[in-house]
């Protein structure tokens, strides 16, 4: 098989893709897993595995996702089943999670996350914060399905609603979102991997806002006194968005950067209450 592997990293590499997928896709064609692959690399491959290898490898670089060959992505240390059509969680989103644990949010806090894809957001969150009570919107039936499928085979229970942006919740400490926030002129030149998923979860408008602006307007209505914003965006138009939600009166509104160093993330704050007796900044005398 080691010369099967070895074509599949010429052939992947040419393409200017990383020869590590040649594992997967042999571990694909043959039904064996890597350390079961490493052990057996001598030995011919089993009969027919090298015409499904070749096929496999043809469909990657048409562009078809690795991850839909794959039917499995692991986000935050969950396996989620992805399918084609549906957003495939990255790893930049894994940094808004991140963000997400690291607020200070009441014991049991209640937590939106605006288009579930997956459900890789809520899972994460439902994962590690146990005590939360988690939900999530998705207008997308088959996203919403797949969801509702990977938080059973996790055994997470979050809810996951038919609705768009914060589905009339009230009453939240936390509305996270990783929006469709991509231009619609990057479709020109995107690269052919996301023709594969749903463009409205990757495209937004002109400036890629035309999503997250209304989504921050409902957030506003749906968060506590004091509950948090928390979205991904792209780093050619979180400042944008950023200055808007300061004129309108957010607070703490701050533009992070993901692991890569680029503008990422936007977190901001729906003001405190005040204690009774004391003035708000727009109080008159």
């Amino acid at each position: 098989m080691i010369r099967l592997l070895r074509e599949l990293e010429r052939r992947l590499e040419a393409a200017g893709l990383p020869r590590g997928e040649a594992w997967d896709l042999l571990g694909l064609a043959t039904g064996l897993p890597r350390k079961a692959l490493f052990l057996k690399l001598r030995e011919p491959p089993p009969p027919g595995s090298e015409a499904r290898a070749m096929a496999l490898l043809e469909k990657r670089l048409s562009g078809y996702p690795l991850q839909y060959l794959l039917g499995e992505v692991e986000f935050f240390g969950l396996p989620l089943r992805v399918e084609e059509g549906v957003l495939i969680p990255r790893p930049e989103t894994e940094g808004l999670v991140a963000l997400a644990l690291g607020l200070p949010l009441p014991p049991r806090p209640r937590i939106l996350d605006v288009g579930a894809g997956t459900g890789a957001i809520a899972l994460a969150l439902k994962r590690h914060l146990p005590e939360a009570e988690v939900y999530a919107t998705e207008v997308d039936p088959k996203a919403l399905a797949l969801a509702e499928e990977n938080a059973r085979r996790l055994g997470l229970p979050v809810a996951f609603l038919p609705a768009s942006l914060t589905g009339g919740l009230r009453g939240l400490d936390l509305v996270v979102a990783n929006p469709p926030y991509l231009p619609e002129a990057y479709r020109e030149s995107a690269p052919k991997e996301l023709a594969f998923e749903n463009p409205l979860a990757l495209y937004a408008g002109p400036e890629g806002l035309s999503v997250a602006r209304p989504l921050a307007q409902e957030a506003w209505e749906a968060l506590r006194a004091g509950g948090f914003l928390l979205l991904e965006l792209a780093p050619e138009n979180v400042h944008l968005l950023a200055q808007e939600l300061r004129e309108r009166g957010w607070e703490g509104v701050e533009v992070l950067r993901d692991l890569a160093g680029r503008d990422r993330y936007l977190r901001a704050r729906r003001p405190p209450e005040k204690p009774e007796g004391e003035e708000g900044p727009l109080a008159g005398p």
